[in-house]
């Protein structure tokens, strides 16, 4: 009699280059040899659309900062209110984030992008009408939340898709998208206004190439099973409270999230207040720098966000494929060294921004090559930390602690900080010209810009100790959670001999 045998689970799908593998019955490690599994068209169509609305959402993040300086003339506000608008659309984009990682983990992640997708683009065309800044204000936040949706989601659709090396690959090109975003948003929102005439316009792009992702992202993204591809399909979510209980006992995930929430405020900073800064600096130069504008300045400083996106996020993504071969615990401290380096650079950029621009910009440049060193490592540590069905609550949990309390408050905080120093360095009793005053008036703005945003080269110090802190658990922890997985496929192995091999002996 013909029986039919059923094949027993597999424990992987895909592994790094010689990686050696722990035998979950038992016995002494076996070495594994690798077999790259052949990428869908339909994944490829997947990553690619999430990228293409990841550029577009942080190209209309920071939009705004190309043009900044316009929109304070306009609703004739400080430096402190202009840093608030920043600090409000992250404020609601942190809050509304848990609650998107909780449906992430347990409802279809395609529909709730979509929804986010559209709530953005239309708050941000409506929001570009408003007359006055409270309500622009308030239409930023609705942004905010809408943009929350997609960050927390998508990350996780890639893990689902992919593991190992393919997986740190994928998500390089998805964070490849974030600089390259950011500088496209200057480049958008800049040029477009000036052609325009009106800084209105450069809000009115993003909408438009929005509501083309909405209809990718429902009629091409793959929505995976949560964990399939790693074999822990059969994992079942826990509750939202057991989720966060596990994430604060889970040292790489919170040392790695505190260091991330370091690079988030330095790259908030920077995003928002350098264009402004560097135009401050050159209309000081004797050598005709009045001439040059604030457009100007912001295209040549997204070019550099750009280029140094371009290079850093595949950068980091293959010194960590390469490096934690021989040491696993290399993720974390690419992040710390990368930060490390990036301090020096942004330090005497800062400095040298009023008497040689090449010279700024050059070290501007490098400074957030090394700070881009960071992103796609982060994400990959964040996925291999954590289990597959708490990963949606993971990314939104990084989210609302790395922006509370970094680039939610850095623009604000800077501007505050700068507002302050204004006061403090204007003259009260000396009796000066109107050309004189207009002088001195540039030179205090200058430089009370310039001394809140060393603030910056501090933080990314401390963000260095917390991801050399991550190095020391980070092994031990991705063990956990390799094991939780196995854990669950070795019982379904079990099962299986239990059921089948009695019945084909018999038979």
């Amino acid at each position: 009699m013909e029986t039919t045998t059923r094949i027993p689970p597999n424990l992987s799908h895909q592994h790094l280059m010689g990686e050696e593998h722990q035998n979950p019955l038992g016995g002494q490690p076996k070495r594994i040899t690798p077999v790259e599994r052949v990428v869908t068209l339909r994944e490829w169509s997947t990553v690619l659309v999430l990228c293409f609305v990841n550029l577009i959402n942080y190209m209309d993040r920071f939009t705004i900062a190309g043009i900044l300086t316009d929109i304070q003339k306009n609703y004739n506000i400080g430096d402190d209110l202009g840093g608030l608008l920043q600090t409000a659309f992250i404020v609601s984009y942190m809050i509304f984030a848990p609650l998107f990682g909780y449906l992430g983990d347990r409802y279809n992640r395609k529909f709730i992008m979509s929804f986010g997708v559209f709530l953005w683009c239309l708050t941000t065309f409506i929001g570009s009408y408003m007359q006055s800044f409270e309500w622009f204000l308030v239409f930023r936040m609705f942004v905010g939340i809408g943009e929350a949706s997609y960050s927390t989601i998508a990350p996780t659709i890639i893990s689902d898709l992919f593991v190992k090396d393919v997986r740190s690959k994928m998500l390089a090109l998805f964070y490849f998208a974030i600089p390259v975003g950011s500088g496209l948003g200057y480049i958008t929102g800049s040029k477009t206004a000036e052609f325009a005439g009106s800084w209105h316009w450069g809000l009115r792009v993003t909408p438009v190439l929005g509501i083309l992702a909405v209809f990718l992202i429902l009629l091409v993204v793959q929505d995976p099973v949560r964990g399939e591809r790693e074999g822990g399909s059969h994992i079942h979510s826990t509750s939202w409270t057991d989720d966060i209980k596990s994430l604060c006992r889970n040292p790489s995930f919170m040392l790695s999230t505190a260091g991330f929430t370091c690079v988030s405020f330095v790259a908030g900073a920077l995003a928002w207040w350098g264009p402004s800064f560097i135009h401050l600096a050159l209309t000081l130069q004797p050598n005709g720098g009045k001439e040059i504008t604030l457009s100007d300045v912001s295209y040549k400083f997204g070019i550099i966000a750009m280029i140094a996106g371009i290079i850093g996020v595949p950068l980091g993504s293959i010194m960590a494929q390469r490096l934690r071969v021989k040491w696993r615990n290399a993720d974390p401290l690419i992040c710390a060294v990368g930060l490390l380096i990036s301090t020096p650079f942004l330090f005497f950029g800062i400095i040298t921004a009023s008497t040689n621009s090449i010279l700024c910009y050059t070290l501007i440049f490098f400074g957030q090559l090394a700070l881009n060193l960071n992103w796609s490592i982060v994400a990959d540590m964040l996925l291999y930390v954590v289990l597959p069905t708490r990963r949606s609550t993971a990314e939104a949990f990084q989210i609302l602690i790395a922006h509370m309390l970094g680039d939610a408050g850095s623009p604000y905080i800077i501007g505050l900080v700068s507002q302050a120093l204004k006061k403090a360095l204007s003259p009260t009793t000396l009796v000066i010209g109107d050309e004189d005053k207009n002088e001195y008036d540039a030179v205090t703005k200058f430089r009370s810009l310039q001394y809140a945003l060393f603030i910056t080269t501090f933080i990314e110090i401390i963000g260095g100790l917390f991801f050399f802190f991550t190095a020391l658990y980070i092994q031990k922890d991705k063990a956990v959670v390799d094991l939780s997985i196995a854990d669950e496929t070795v019982s379904e192995t079990l099962q299986y001999y239990d059921d089948e091999l009695p019945n084909s002996t018999t038979n």
